[in-house]
């Protein structure tokens, strides 16, 4: 007999993601291992949720030319960091 897993995204955050630093804005949706993102230069971000230990939920975000933001969300909002150590606060919704 064959049995299939079944990947579970229970608890992980999904809907509309909006992120802002100054002038740069990212927006995009998605749902726990597959969010989709884009930025106000049509460049698109892909990334992933995943829950911790103590209930916060990790991002990660790259984009095709290897930049990449990430950061955690601790139930009240989501604060990220690039590379450049510019930070980048935002709602899931």
């Amino acid at each position: 007999m064959i049995y299939r897993r079944r990947r579970s995204n229970a608890g992980l955050p999904g809907g509309f993601f909006s992120f802002q630093h100054k002038a740069r804005h990212v927006y995009g949706s998605g749902e726990g291992d597959f969010i989709r993102l884009r930025d106000e230069r049509g460049r698109e971000w892909y990334g992933v949720a995943e829950r911790m230990e103590d209930a916060s939920v990790r991002y990660r975000f790259r984009d095709p030319d290897g930049n990449f933001i990430s950061g955690i969300s601790d139930g009240y909002g989501v604060i990220l960091r690039d590379a450049k150590g510019n930070t980048w606060r935002g709602f899931i919704d």
